[in-house]
């Protein structure tokens, strides 16, 4: 292995220098935050409101930056742009005109308070963050749940690049975490010229849909078997005490105002919170983790099984209020991205009513959806063949690395590495020592900021940024329930 990462490093060389012969300079350049553009004649506000369509939400202050909340407005349907249009959040953290740009989503809602991602910090730059469409406040009205597929986001992507490249001419660098991180890749598939490089954190990557055995192979193998059993008991345990902890459930419910139309039923809801419990804690948990779950669950009380399950899992997940946030993702799932099956073969039949149920139990029935299987096996086909400056990082341990993104003959200066012992916040600062050099000197090069001493010897790599504690974001981007 390190040889072949030596072999990888000295390529790097060979093409880190050829492309980053002029970005000495950039690299070199002062912090300060540049606010107007290159021949110093407008200030940069001034110039982002220029843009057609574009509208302030609001600026909030930040030491070394300008943070701008922003509508944008988007075609509900880019291939029939006339059919009506929509007001899309957008975010832009300002550092200078004369630095890169890293564009990044979650793929869920964007976030109104600045931060910064770790390739924004790696290359020292600017970021632009899109909210996803059909995520509340950016849909439209009224809904065309039709118009909600990867194409038409990447689309997005692509209009928003096309608006702000003028503003920020430098090189540009495609970003997200899990349900991000597959929406920049699927921005990749779809629009390859636009960006000079993307990195895609622990990006799920579910071709068939119905083959769901590689998550049961890595529950069986994950962690520690001392940990695996503490997990399983206490999950088997919440379905052996469902009468009880179903009337707790109920009391919750009431108690909070939650109702269970879209899922069909309190018990259904129960039973789907229990289920996640085991794929939630290595999610988003570490292995020294296990020593908050319930060693012995058998003698257990009540409420601490109900107290293990509600804080990895959540009781709120599957009620309407629960769900509601995030039924374009439960959409999405049930049309192209796909959804995971988990068997478990610790648990009685008996003891399970529903399994692990599909998303369309999740979106409301008056929303209509039909699974288009060749979206997924496209972008896979795609990326195989065809990947070019792509990094993808995944974590040991998280169970949505379990079917990812695998590269081809025909990939390009594209890696998939994975960090390990991590979970679903995986980064290129968690991985082996080699691997974290090559992969910072990969984006520092994508970014045009790699430095002479970089492209001579990738392993002098390191973020251009100082670590800001309020703006680098390191926690796991947690999203409530079976959600990447």
């Amino acid at each position: 292995m390190r040889k072949a990462l030596r072999w990888l490093l000295a390529l790097a060389v060979l093409i880190g220098t050829m492309s980053t012969a002029g970005a000495a300079t950039a690299a070199a350049r002062p912090e300060a935050t540049n606010t107007t553009t290159s021949n110093g004649d407008t200030d940069i506000l001034d110039r982002l409101l220029a843009v057609k369509g574009m509208s302030l939400i609001e600026e909030k202050p930040y030491p070394g930056y300008r943070f701008f909340v922003l509508n944008y407005t988007q075609p509900i349907d880019h291939r029939h742009p006339s059919e009506g249009t929509f007001q899309q959040r957008i975010t832009v953290l300002h550092k200078g005109v004369d630095r890169p740009t890293v564009f990044y989503t979650g793929g869920y809602n964007v976030s109104t308070n600045p931060s910064r991602r770790e390739p924004t910090q790696i290359v020292d730059g600017n970021q632009v963050s899109m909210e996803y469409r059909f995520f509340t406040p950016s849909r439209p009205a009224p809904a065309d749940w039709s118009k909600l597929d990867i194409w038409q986001a990447a689309s997005d992507q692509h209009r928003i690049f096309q608006a702000l490249k003028p503003l920020y001419p430098h090189n540009w660098i495609a970003t997200g975490g899990s349900k991000g991180g597959m929406t920049a890749t699927y921005y990749e598939r779809f629009y390859p010229r636009d960006m000079d490089g993307v990195v895609a954190y622990v990006a799920p990557n579910d071709v068939v849909n119905d083959e769901d055995s590689a998550y049961d192979r890595f529950f069986t193998t994950v962690g520690t078997k001392e940990c695996r059993d503490r997990l399983d008991a206490v999950q088997r345990e919440a379905l052996v005490r469902r009468e009880p902890l179903e009337r707790k459930y109920a009391q919750y419910a009431a108690g909070n105002g939650y109702t269970f139309t879209t899922i069909g039923g309190l018990d259904k809801a129960y039973e789907a919170v229990v289920l996640d419990y085991v794929w939630g804690f290595w999610q988003y948990s570490l292995l020294k983790d296990c020593d908050t779950v319930p060693a012995d669950a058998r003698n257990a009380t009540d409420q601490q099984i109900w107290d293990s399950v509600d804080t990895i899992s959540g009781f709120s997940a599957y009620t309407d209020q629960g769900l509601e946030t995030y039924t374009p993702y439960y959409y999405q799932a049930g049309t192209q991205l796909g959804a995971p099956t988990v068997h478990f073969p610790y648990i009685e039949k008996k003891l399970i009513r529903y399994g692990y149920q599909p998303p369309r139990n999740f979106v409301p029935r008056s929303i209509p959806m039909r699974f288009q299987p060749n979206a997924m096996r496209d972008v896979d086909t795609w990326v195989r063949h065809h990947a070019h400056h792509m990094l993808f990082v995944y974590g040991q341990n998280d169970p949505w690395g379990s079917e990812r993104f695998r590269l081809g003959h025909g990939a390009r200066d594209s890696y998939v590495f994975t960090a390990p012992g991590m979970n679903h916040g995986a980064n290129v600062a968690g991985l082996v020592a080699d691997e974290k050099a090559l992969a910072t000197a990969r984006i520092l090069t994508w970014a045009g900021v790699a430095s002479p001493a970089v492209a001579s010897d990738p392993s002098a790599a390191k973020p251009l940024a100082r670590h800001d504690a309020k703006l680098d974001v390191r926690d796991v981007e947690r999203e409530p329930a079976l959600r990447p």
